[in-house]
């Protein structure tokens, strides 16, 4: 086995430098011939371009097929990209002394079956040059930190590990040479509510270090507390990306729950209403406020007068749609100020891309197979 030799002095590499991005990449793109004859190109990934400043997550939404795990493999120099060019930490993507800086936890992590969770860490420790002293050291807080028992890690074989397990140990093995860059692809799967959280606590103490870190993620709620940007891929096309303020923009409706009242009643104040039970919950109406408010009567030619500014002002103050409540004979579990949800502003990306490409015919790009396509037929690289 070939075994790279850890960066020698003079090659330290850092990501503190403000200037420099940890990751950067210029339109890149991934083209394969396929079909039993290679008559076909398909193109997972297309003119993607993106920059992650130094010490933030970058969180990389999706949906299956999207082209996710085809630009983390090109960042990570595991395939080569057929066009584009990039940068990890200041250097060309597949420089080898950036790579001992780099921590990357693949979304179907191989383990050697017959190894236990310790040799198997303490191996990936002599990979990356780690002294003894303190690879045993590394490999116990990593176990700790990651939710993994130490007594499981040294008996027991990872052919007996659950999804779970194997998910903690392939985070720990991310991390096992302290990277100051980190690729993470799903780390959220096929964990429990607990190792969930355990996977977001671990990744916001990772910010906390100042490290970056870029991941792909279908959770989007742990997407928004964690990442500081976003950008959403589909179709091999980049969409988006931004902070999540730039995206939702800012708090500007009220989101209510509440019990009782009637259908007919309800419409009339509320948007997006819906039944649960014996609950509902919507969103406050602002131009019932401001008709109600005596800045225009019930009918639709004079609430087309209200300005957007008025709306604006009186749509402020809940109180008479609770008045309203009350005389219906129904009451309020909870209401705030709210925007618009990731999950909304996703899938309205998705269907407005769908949308643009409607009268498009197919560009022979992989829509549910791009993760790997060359399963199951004939595939080869276009250089």
């Amino acid at each position: 086995m070939n075994v790279e030799a850890p960066p020698q002095s003079g090659q330290t590499i850092s990501a503190t430098d403000a200037d420099r991005p940890a990751i950067a990449a210029e339109k890149l793109s991934k083209t394969y011939r396929t079909g039993f004859w290679l008559d076909r190109v398909v193109t997972p990934l297309k003119d993607c371009s993106v920059v992650v400043p130094a010490g933030e997550t970058f969180g990389l939404l999706g949906p299956n097929g999207a082209g996710k795990t085809t630009l983390l493999k090109l960042l990570l120099g595991i395939v080569q990209p057929t066009a584009g060019s990039g940068k990890l930490l200041g250097r060309e993507i597949g420089d080898r002394a950036t790579k001992h800086k780099i921590g990357y936890l693949p979304e179907n992590a191989y383990f050697y079956d017959y190894l236990t969770g310790w040799e198997y860490l303490d191996f990936i420790g002599k990979l990356f040059g780690i002294d003894s002293a303190t690879r045993i050291q590394r490999m116990a807080e990593l176990l700790d930190l990651v939710g993994l028992p130490q007594s499981a890690a040294r008996r027991k074989q990872v052919k007996q590990y659950s999804k779970g397990m194997m998910q903690r140990l392939g985070m720990a093995q991310a991390l096992m040479n302290d990277p100051e860059l980190v690729f993470l692809d799903e780390p959220m799967s096929g964990l429990d509510p607990l190792g969930r959280y355990q996977i977001r606590e671990i990744i916001l103490m990772l910010k906390q270090q100042g490290k970056t870190v870029f991941f792909n993620s279908h959770v989007l709620a742990d997407v928004e507390i964690i990442c500081d940007r976003i950008g959403i891929l589909n179709k091999g096309e980049l969409i988006c990306s931004g902070t999540l303020d730039d995206l939702l923009g800012e708090a500007t409706y009220f989101q209510v729950r509440g019990q009782g009242g009637t259908p007919e009643e309800l419409e009339h104040w509320l948007d997006n209403l819906e039944f649960q039970g014996n609950s509902w919950h919507g969103q406050l109406n602002q131009r019932s406020l401001a008709a109600q408010a005596g800045l225009g009567e019930s009918g639709e030619s004079e609430e087309s007068e209200i300005s957007p500014d008025q709306i604006g002002t009186i749509s402020n103050n809940p109180d008479r749609f609770i008045t309203a409540l009350t005389k219906m004979d129904a009451k309020v579990i909870d209401l705030h100020l709210a925007r618009q949800s990731l999950e909304e502003f996703f899938i309205g990306q998705i269907r407005q891309q769908h949308l643009n490409n409607s009268n498009g015919s197919d560009d022979g790009r992989l829509q549910d197979n791009d993760e790997n396509p060359g399963k199951g037929q004939n595939v080869a690289p276009v250089n």
